[in-house]
């Protein structure tokens, strides 16, 4: 099944192109289309398409720039440039971006089953060169899986680190990583699941645009969070993490408390918990603590007997300005301000 996305700014040459991609055979899985260079970005992001074909002169972002930034991100995207026959000189510039094809303007049926046939057969032979047999996930699954439900942390780093070079040898493009990788998480989640484990979190889905680093980052930071939650469900904690967290964060307002040492005093990897709160408050950690200082600042501007120097304190901010500044853009309004509206001189 392939993702196709077609990019031209001339809506009659997308919707014919359309139909000669739902006329080639072609076992389709999604057919996209996008107006210009930056909607195309956007789609990629979303969902990384197999085949692209773009104009060259489009609005806002064209073919060229287009072509360049797919390049830069190192992804498995094959990509044909559509151009008129006074572009074509301009066109052949994308052949340093990794441009597979082009396709001349009028696009025949003809030509277009030609250029078609040649990106199927490019895309075989990646597949077949990024080839990771079953049973190696298998086995990478069965030894995380291993080392989770025996809560054996450092075993578990081992693992990570093992399974990360041996990844690493196959030389695979982003978008194949990113779905090996999703792959034995779900493995390993699943057959955490079948031990009858009660998982706090859902299974996350890994991010489209992610970085090579970032996705290695998502996925060692899901499975140490499976190890985390398990622990927690042995100790018989019943405490909801979050939760726990707040509490100590309310307690420690008035102090610099990092991310890093909430999650630590609750049990969790901090990557985890920040994708965990983030999921559980809709807001991130710092918005979160920024919001409840404020609600405090606000109830002690209310009582006459605390200056406004001592309350920029009492909230965690020993720069005097900086709270100011923090207050009127959260409130709308200096401290002074703020307590005068509520008559207090």
């Amino acid at each position: 099944m392939y993702r196709i996305l077609i990019v031209d700014d001339e809506p009659m040459i997308r919707r014919g192109l359309q139909k000669l991609v739902e006329q080639s055979g072609l076992p389709i899985e999604s057919l996209r289309t996008a107006e210009n260079g930056v909607v195309a970005m956007q789609r990629i992001q979303e969902e990384r398409p197999d085949f692209l074909f773009t104009d060259i002169r489009m609005p806002k972002m064209d073919g060229l720039e287009l072509c360049a930034q797919i390049a830069e991100m190192d992804a498995d995207i094959q990509v044909v440039v559509i151009s008129g026959y006074g572009d074509f000189e301009y066109a052949q510039k994308c052949v340093s971006y990794g441009v597979k094809e082009y396709l001349l303007k009028p696009v025949n049926i003809k030509g277009f089953q030609l250029v078609l046939e040649k990106l199927i057969l490019n895309k075989s032979k990646v597949s077949s060169e990024s080839f990771v047999a079953v049973t190696k996930l298998e086995s990478w699954a069965t030894r995380l899986e291993q080392a989770v439900w025996m809560l054996q942390q450092e075993e578990l780093d081992r693992d990570l680190e093992e399974i990360q070079a041996e990844l690493g040898a196959y030389k695979l493009k982003l978008n194949r990583m990113s779905d090996i990788v999703q792959e034995i998480y779900t493995l390993v989640h699943g057959r955490l699941i079948v031990r009858d484990v009660y998982m706090i979190q859902e299974e996350p889905q890994i991010s489209a645009s992610l970085s090579e680093e970032d996705v290695w980052l998502w996925f060692t930071s899901s499975v140490k969070g499976l190890l985390q939650e398990l622990k927690s469900k042995r100790k018989g904690k019943q405490k909801d993490p979050v939760e726990e967290a707040k509490q100590y964060m309310e307690k420690h307002l008035a102090e610099e408390v990092s991310l890093e040492e909430v999650a630590e005093f609750i049990g969790l990897n901090p990557s985890y918990f920040s994708q965990l709160f983030k999921q559980n408050t809709q807001e991130t950690f710092v918005q979160y603590r920024t919001r409840r200082r404020m609600e405090k600042a606000k109830k002690l501007l209310q009582q006459p007997h605390w200056r406004i120097t001592d309350i920029s304190g009492e909230v965690g901010y020993a720069d005097h300005p900086h709270f100011t500044k923090t207050f009127k853009k959260y409130e709308g309004c200096l401290p002074s301000e703020y307590r005068q509206r509520m008559g207090i001189r």
